[in-house]
């Protein structure tokens, strides 16, 4: 198996308890899960959203801001969270790359397939920020085109649950776990893991999407290694 992967991080995730900003607790958990992986030969590539900071959808909600505005605000908040995360892996003794969809030379090198392909044959971490580059599209849009662009064999979702369930586990006891769904059943069902946009994108590049609760350590590596016992795949 080709072992270069995609790992997508909600920007909620890095906010810990406080619900807003970055908690660098989580930042280094997150950080030493990936040198794990970098540690046995995987290439990674990271994409993180930018809710812990503002989400662009909201940030438009009352109509004060134009949504494209708050989406552009939506990106930048991903290149703040992207400059952490290169932070924390370089503190980790990683090599790591950031790279963004909207020009900003002085903090990260603009986005280049090409150059990133190479980052990643190099051992080098890249993180994509700045989602497309482009308002209307959310992170998870951007985590598939990614993927896709750099011959991923998976994306990963990083959540706080184990995978994909038929009715919010955090609701109803009875929630059951589909261990796979189908990309045409995903979308259908508007499942709330991943928007449509991107599982129909996934849909049309073959791209596994694997659902995991990323706090469950070392379960990364043993979803790449095959074991897939705690996760959800959409395929």
């Amino acid at each position: 198996m080709n072992k270069r992967v995609l790992v997508k991080f909600s920007g909620e995730a890095l906010a810990g308890e406080e619900g807003y900003g970055i908690d660098t607790k989580i930042l280094d958990y997150i950080a030493e899960e990936i040198k794990e992986l970098v540690d046995n030969d995987v290439e990674v590539g990271i994409v993180i959203g930018g809710g812990n900071i503002i989400r662009g959808v909201s940030a438009a909600a009352d109509g004060i801001i134009k949504r494209t505005s708050g989406d552009y605000m939506g990106m930048l908040g991903t290149v703040i969270n992207g400059i952490a995360m290169q932070e924390a892996l370089e503190h980790k003794g990683l090599n790591a790359r950031l790279q963004t969809a909207i020009k900003m030379e002085q903090i990260a090198e603009p986005f280049i397939v090409r150059k990133a392909a190479r980052h990643l044959e190099k051992n080098r971490v890249v993180i994509f920020s700045a989602g497309t580059g482009n308002p209307y599209f959310t992170t998870d849009t951007a985590a598939t085109l990614r993927a896709t662009e750099i011959g991923a064999s998976l994306l990963i979702k990083a959540t706080k649950v184990d995978g994909i369930y038929d009715k919010d586990p955090m609701k109803f006891d009875d929630a059951v776990k589909l261990d796979t769904i189908s990309y045409d059943q995903a979308l259908e069902d508007h499942i709330k893991v991943m928007d449509d946009t991107a599982i129909a994108l996934a849909k049309d590049n073959k791209l596994p999407i694997v659902v995991a609760n990323m706090n469950e350590k070392g379960n990364l590596l043993k979803i790449i290694n095959g074991d897939t016992s705690k996760c959800s795949i959409v395929k």
